[in-house]
């Protein structure tokens, strides 16, 4: 949704947040992880693989941001952390170089969280990543984030987050990528 015409922004208020059938919602996602992180068709396509892979894990839930006419504006998914997984695989050496491999077991996965632009700095993500987090069995949660100071970075560190490992570079990824990790609960 875009601002109105009188130039509002969107109300936040009216946003549901509950769980998602990503499997039959994934291009509406994809497509707001499109808008949210400047992705292109190809990319798209390769994540929408990814994304269905990623849901035939066990544990593996989903929610979504939706405003008053039932549009996804938001979603958030991951799923308990297995060192088989190829995220845990690359990860890995930079966290046991950091001192923190210990953080790959017993821990929940924050694979993907990503909000409409027109939505962002709302609470929404918020909304749905502690709503994600407080339904984890594990004692800690990880994810990866872009290195930089970012918004999304500062929300994290807000809840609990911190850098287990910096400039970890992923294969085809432009730029390095942040390891961060928080105890569960989250911090509100």
């Amino acid at each position: 949704m875009t601002p109105s015409a009188g130039g509002a922004a969107p109300d936040a208020r009216d946003i549901v947040i509950a769980p998602l059938d990503l499997a039959t919602w994934v291009d509406e996602a994809l497509a707001v992880q499109a808008q949210a992180f400047g992705l292109g068709p190809e990319e798209v396509a390769v994540r929408r693989h990814i994304v269905l892979r990623h849901l035939a894990s066990p544990g593996a839930r989903a929610l979504g941001a939706t405003d008053g006419t039932g549009r996804l504006v938001g979603f958030v998914y991951g799923m308990p952390n297995d060192r088989a997984q190829w995220w845990s695989t690359v990860v890995e050496p930079y966290l046991r170089r950091a001192g923190n491999e210990s953080w790959l077991d017993d821990s929940f996965t924050v694979t993907e969280l990503h909000v409409l632009p027109a939505y962002q700095h709302r609470g929404i993500g918020r909304r749905l990543i502690t709503t994600l987090a407080d339904g984890a069995t594990e004692p800690r949660s990880i994810l990866s984030a872009i290195d930089t100071e970012s918004p999304a970075r500062a929300l994290y560190r807000k809840l609990g987050y911190q850098d287990l490992a910096r400039r970890v570079l992923f294969p085809s990824a432009p730029s390095p990528y942040a390891v961060m990790g928080a105890p569960l609960p989250l911090r509100r």
